[in-house]
């Protein structure tokens, strides 16, 4: 054990060390968060500048850590073989394999990783500025790396994907909302609100508009009494108007232009012979608003506000009138269920309990509004309401009493009319 016995000792030992601190390093800046080195950055840390920029090429990144680690590695392990092999002759290399091994293992990955998984954060603003640095200094083999390396998966049939961090991010906001849901930190209401948030560019006002069946509209060839009647008798504010045929809309009429309008011919100064017979609701209708349906939700919303309405009426690619949509509707998506006292009546019987642990639910009721209410997750992507999925499911349209089981529920058509299901019966199996 002479000098040279020490020397190459501490080298190996400094070699364990920066394996040790490549191995950190790599687990650290790939867990960290960029949401949180982000926020630590513009609090003027640069450290997580440096993070931030180090991480925006991963690729890179982990091309230079893993570059440094592996020439340390095997470096460590072949000093460590040529001292033992010179101490105890054949039976060294065999020593210092099993040394090696463990002690590589135990500090140059485990223990360095486990540190780096508890604190990422903390150990990345740390690292990141030697990394850096690392990273210049191996760039020209990295690069001849990764060019190698994007040949051959080419040549296997693998692409690059450039939306994948976009994608990505979403998707770890997605899942760690819900993590924090089943973890019991975020309430779910809270939960809800997020993530029908984060869903808006992903869902179209078809999903989630007043079908036409149930819009209650006004006929411009009515009687002014008539009309007058059915707009202050309405549970709505803003009613479409048409003539003839519910396709050829006029405009769309507020109770508050009607009242001016009647206020105007019954009381006003220049009231006409005939009072409210004069009436033209024609004239005090407000030019229709139209859509497409396949129009995305969070565009919808900045074109409402954008326009300063919101009530739209929405159209298929034939132009033919599929229902309609307002802000609320959206806002609903991302608070639940906003109701007054119009809205308590028409909406009480869309869900009721059972004796036997069931649930009657209204046809009409969304998917999404269910999940919602009983926090079930069934499936919302070829079916809008309950009896559009189990028509879809079925593959016809069920009669009163037939019974289906799919998606770990069964569900029993209650009450059919015409070719709408009005009524199911819902239970887990």
């Amino acid at each position: 054990m002479d000098t040279a016995f020490w020397i190459t000792s501490a080298i190996v030992l400094a070699l364990i060390a920066a394996s040790a601190f490549f191995s950190g390093s790599e687990t650290a800046l790939t867990a960290a968060s960029r949401a949180k080195l982000t926020s630590q950055s513009e609090k003027g840390s640069r450290g997580a500048s440096a993070a931030l920029r180090i991480t925006e090429d991963r690729e890179r990144m982990i091309g230079a850590l893993l570059l440094g680690n592996n020439v340390v590695n095997i470096l460590a392990a072949s000093l460590a073989t040529a001292l033992l092999t010179r101490i105890f002759g054949d039976s060294g290399v065999a020593l210092a394999t099993m040394g090696m091994t463990v002690l590589v293992l135990i500090f140059g990955e485990v223990m360095p990783k486990t540190l780096a998984i508890t604190f990422p954060e903390a150990v990345a603003v740390r690292v990141a500025p030697p990394i850096r640095v690392l990273i210049l200094i191996f760039s020209p083999l990295v690069g001849v790396v990764r060019v190698v390396v994007r040949g051959l998966l080419r040549l296997l049939g693998v692409k690059g994907n450039p939306d994948g961090n976009m994608l990505a991010l979403r998707e770890e906001i997605a899942g760690a909302i819900a993590l924090g849901h089943s973890e019991g930190a975020v309430h779910r209401e809270d939960r809800d609100r997020l993530l029908g948030a984060l869903d808006l560019a992903d869902r179209t006002v078809d999903e989630i508009m007043r079908h036409r069946r149930q819009i209650e509209m006004i006929d411009a060839d009515q009687s002014p009494d008539a009309i007058l009647t059915q707009v202050l008798s309405s549970p709505h504010t803003r009613l479409p108007v048409f003539r003839e045929s519910e396709e050829n809309i006029l405009g769309i009429i507020h109770a508050k232009d009607l009242l001016r309008e009647v206020d105007r011919l019954i009381r006003g100064a220049e009231r006409p012979a005939d009072g409210l017979a004069a009436l033209d609701i024609a004239k005090v209708a407000m030019k229709p608003y139209f859509i497409p349906e396949t129009t995305p939700l969070d565009e919808q919303m900045r074109q409402f506000l954008k326009r300063r309405t919101h009530f739209a009426l929405v159209v298929d690619e034939y132009g033919g009138l599929q229902g309609l949509i307002t802000l609320e509707d959206i806002l609903e998506e991302i608070v639940g269920e906003i109701t007054d006292e119009f809205d308590i009546v028409a909406k009480e019987g869309h869900l009721k309990a059972t004796e036997d642990g069931g649930w009657l639910v209204d046809g009409a009721m969304t998917i999404r509004d269910l999940n919602r209410a009983m926090d079930w997750s069934l499936p919302d992507d070829e079916a809008n309401t309950i009896a559009g999925l189990v028509i879809h499911e079925a593959r016809m349209i069920p009669n009163e009493g037939q019974v289906f089981a799919f998606h770990g529920f069964r569900f029993e058509v209650v009450a059919r009319r015409e070719n709408r299901l009005t009524r199911l019966k819902l239970r887990r199996l």
